[in-house]
């Protein structure tokens, strides 16, 4: 699957969360451009409201909020956004980029962030995390059958 057939295959939808609106509007024309339908938060408060109401396949989140840090903020997520992938956007290299030592965080980035880079890294996990679905056990629901 190339990078780019996973936002063609259906809508996915993105959650960009920085205060910075300059930052907000950029990625937003970059994901639309590939496909993907976007919401925007400037605060971590209004993340939250918005992932608590709405379904997103992906979040990109600035660790400097002016309300919690982005890793904080990942940690309150409600468990209905553990599908979710979860990348930080930071301007100070954390210890280990490619094997974040939070497990609900999927990836950092360090900015300034090129478009190839975001659009990549964004396609690559929402691969692995659809193969990590597609190999999780479904539950089935008991049929309703009389066995009398």
């Amino acid at each position: 699957m190339t990078p780019t057939a996973i936002s063609e295959q259906k809508n996915q939808v993105a959650l960009i969360v920085d205060d910075n609106k300059a930052i907000l509007r950029s990625f937003s024309i970059i994901l639309k451009r590939k496909g993907y339908a976007t919401d925007t938060a400037e605060t971590g408060k209004e993340a939250l409201h918005k992932i608590n109401y709405n379904n997103y396949d992906v979040a990109l989140i600035d660790m400097r909020l002016p309300d919690i840090q982005g890793n904080e903020l990942v940690a309150k997520l409600p468990q209905k956004s553990i599908k979710m992938v979860k990348i930080i956007l930071t301007g100070l290299l954390p210890p280990d980029t490619d094997n974040p030592t939070e497990p609900e965080i999927d990836a950092y980035l360090l900015k300034p962030i090129k478009p190839d880079d975001l659009l990549n890294v964004i396609e690559t996990k929402l691969q692995k995390r659809q193969l990590k679905n597609n190999l999780t056990p479904q539950h089935k629901t008991p049929s309703k059958h009389n066995l009398s």
